[in-house]
């Protein structure tokens, strides 16, 4: 099992409003397709699967939101391959022993990503970042 490529193919930040009181926000994160994808190696093609994804923090109350999409390549071995695209086919599911390691793979990249483009926009970070705190 590997993954083998990452990018994003959208990003979209909107900021509506200045911040006003408490701020609640929210993540999450979404498989939206799972397909086939023909991988080249030096001279030997291989077959993989590209994991479509959308990853959203919305600030609330309407303060403004974060969107990324974007593209996971994973590789294993044929069979493998064959079963999860099955599952997906069948019920839109992917099985957790392979999910795991994508959502960790998405997660890692659009959190730190998020963080960069709240602060462009001068948003509050979609994740807590740890403070110090002064001992008395």
């Amino acid at each position: 099992m590997a993954i083998v490529g990452f990018n994003f193919t959208k990003i979209v930040v909107e900021k509506n409003k200045a911040s006003v009181g408490k701020i609640d926000i929210t993540n999450n994160v979404s498989i939206k397709e799972v397909k086939e994808a023909k991988l080249n190696l030096g001279s030997t093609k291989k077959t993989g699967l590209e994991f479509n994804f959308i990853f959203t923090s919305r600030y609330n109350p309407d303060m403004g939101q974060i969107e990324l999409q974007g593209k996971v390549v994973y590789m294993d071995k044929d069979e493998k391959i064959k079963d999860i695209m099955a599952s997906w086919k069948k019920d839109k599911k992917v099985p957790k022993d392979i999910l795991g390691p994508i959502y960790n793979s998405i997660l890692s990249k659009c959190n730190i990503e998020a963080i960069i483009l709240s602060r462009e926009i001068q948003l509050p970070p979609p994740i807590p970042l740890p403070k110090l705190k002064a001992e008395n």
